[in-house]
């Protein structure tokens, strides 16, 4: 522990000269917050991903990857005299003492259901001291967020105040009713084919869908990212299998019709 800080300030070190206009990398001189931001958010997926391996030499290796973007948007933000790396550091552990008075104060919490009222509540207190007059039950819920995690920040905020479902089979039937309205609006495009109204229409009806889809996950205590994740690498895997298997056979999918490749991908199903 004794070397975190030589450790931390040799990190720094490397991102001032990579950030040196004179002697420094070309492509991190010229990136800015907004290009470097797509970056940060793969990164944060990319740890989960590691998580969800139980990779423990890849995690350290993207939390790695995660550190540098803070610290290479400290160096930008130092460049214009925002704020330091220490300041980030010190903004954290000033925020985690405030919001954990019943670690670090005389408050008494129960449990980590009452803890998450107790953070909500210091959240909003500290917005009205920034001078926000959002005083809506969604306040703070941050429009930078990928949109299925901020329906379901959403879709907790109003919880908060009684406005949800009582459980997952009435969210199950308006599942239902969502789909047939997809439904609908498909078959209003195949009368229509180029309506920019109807493609209108149709788009929000699958917002709509995907929404009911993320609010019946979370009645169901499953997390929507994990969820998808785990889709994705069942399809990849699948997908996969079927390219070895028409190899196997001496041809490639994409010289096959439709209802072949679908064969090969009920034979995987099978196999597993």
């Amino acid at each position: 522990m004794s070397e975190a800080p030589n450790v931390i300030e040799e990190l720094l070190l490397v991102m001032r000269r990579l950030r040196n206009p004179d002697g420094g990398c070309p492509w991190d001189v010229q990136q800015t917050f907004k290009s470097i931001a797509p970056f940060t958010v793969e990164e944060a997926y990319e740890v989960a991903d590691a998580i969800d391996r139980n990779d423990m030499t890849g995690l350290r290796d993207e939390l790695g990857d995660l550190l540098l973007q803070v610290v290479f948007h400290s160096q930008m933000a130092a460049e214009i005299g925002a704020f330091d790396f220490n300041d980030v550091v010190r903004s954290i552990t000033e925020k985690m003492y405030r919001r954990h008075p019943h670690v670090f104060g005389e408050d008494v919490i129960p449990d980590a259901e009452a803890q998450t009222v107790a953070w909500d509540e210091h959240k909003r207190r500290e917005r009205e001291e920034r001078g926000d007059q959002d005083n809506s039950v969604l306040a703070g819920v941050a429009r930078g967020l990928p949109e299925w995690q901020r329906a379901l920040k959403l879709q907790k905020k109003a919880a908060t105040v009684g406005f949800d479902w009582p459980g997952p089979e009435p969210v199950i039937e308006k599942l239902y009713e969502e789909i047939d309205e997809v439904r609908a609006e498909f078959t209003a495009l195949k009368s229509a084919p180029g309506d920019a109204a109807v493609h209108d229409r149709l788009e929000g009806e699958l917002g709509d869908l995907l929404f009911v889809c993320a609010n019946l996950a979370r009645h169901a205590k499953v997390d929507v990212g994990t969820a998808l994740r785990r889709a994705n690498s069942k399809f990849e895997r699948r997908f996969r299998q079927m390219e070895s298997l028409a190899a196997c056979d001496g041809t490639k999918l994409s010289a096959l019709n439709l209802e072949k490749q679908e064969a090969y991908w009920t034979r995987v199903k099978l196999d597993e």
